[in-house]
């Protein structure tokens, strides 16, 4: 009898294994791939995964995702997409033109789901926006479109400015349509500029150094992924310079940036999680249309401003969508 209820016992227990390898198989892998660090992109990671929620997929109960970060060094990204791909991923949400780019180079057949400043089509990612026809699809935030919209609220803010600085990273694949349009905006309105390149944590610290030399009355910071991953040490520098600075994301102006204007990554990263779990449920990238926002926020720190001795126009504060006390 005790055999029995041995034999019995050891069979279920086989069955029970049998079926838990069974589970842990059919669990979809998600690849996610961000030109930035881990803790910098967390609210916007914790955003994708409110995404995913959308369609039932919860990491760790019915989903994996394999993070994959390269800490501002976007040589190593081509590395990491092919490794994602050889992990047989079902999707790779990709953060950033070149995480976008790598994924793409990686595999014509994985989905991928980007999250980017530029035209994914001038990039060569999708067909069109409408209809995007191959594996690719995502969200485009307009980033570089917003720059003339900053500009003018910077000389808003500082009527008398007479000179500019604008941070940009050299490796941003956006910087050769970055600075034509800066300059001619920046000239219609009477300013000229002086322009900082910074690719790492001492360039930035070097940008700034040179910034305090140049005169000029004003920083504007360029929509870029890595620069929003050191945000904390770029609002630390323009605090410490004494120099106002206008931003593309609203987490410069949490982290105690001045004013930023631009689209919600929040609410894009959430998008990114929302066609990530579309498709893992059977949708085709080549289907869904890439997103744009409708909605742009104007915010404003007013601890910020009154460090910097600035009186905030009632012109722009009437306009902003949160001002932080």
């Amino acid at each position: 009898m005790r055999r029995r209820a041995l034999i019995a016992k050891i069979a279920g227990a086989a069955v029970w294994s049998a079926e838990a390898r069974a589970q842990q198989k059919v669990r979809p892998v998600i690849g996610y791939l961000n030109n930035g660090f881990a803790r910098a992109a967390a609210p916007n990671v914790a955003a994708f995964r409110q995404g995913l929620s959308a369609s039932g997929f919860i990491e760790g109960q019915n989903l994996t995702i394999e993070y994959r970060w390269a800490e501002g060094d976007i040589d190593r990204l081509p590395g990491l997409a092919a490794d994602l791909v050889s992990r047989k991923v079902g999707v790779i949400a990709s953060i950033g033109t070149q995480a976008a780019q790598a994924a793409k180079g990686a595999s014509q057949a994985v989905p991928i789901v980007f999250l980017l400043g530029d035209d994914p089509v001038e990039y060569g990612l999708v067909a069109s926006l409408a209809r995007p026809g191959g594996n690719a699809t995502g969200v485009s935030i307009l980033a570089v479109d917003l720059n003339p919209k900053r500009l003018e609220l910077l000389r808003e803010l500082l009527p008398r400015a007479g000179a500019i600085a604008v941070l940009v990273d050299p490796r941003n694949a956006n910087k050769p349509h970055v600075m034509p349009e800066i300059e001619e905006a920046a000239r219609a309105k009477g300013m000229k500029f002086e322009v900082l390149n910074a690719s790492s944590d001492t360039e930035i610290d070097a940008a700034f150094d040179r910034l305090s030399q140049l005169h000029v009355e004003a920083l504007f910071v360029d929509a870029d992924g890595y620069f929003a991953s050191r945000r904390e040490q770029i609002v630390a520098l323009a605090a410490r310079h004494a120099v106002p600075a206008i931003y593309a994301y609203r987490d410069f102006a949490a982290a105690g940036g001045l004013i930023s204007y631009g689209a919600s990554l929040a609410a894009a990263s959430r998008q990114v999680g929302i066609y990530s779990g579309m498709i893992l449920k059977g949708a085709r990238p080549a289907d869904l249309p890439v997103e744009q926002p409708t909605k742009f926020e104007l915010v404003i720190n007013l601890r910020t401003a009154r460090a910097l001795g600035l009186a905030i126009p009632p012109s722009i504060l009437v306009r902003a969508d949160e001002v932080i006390e």
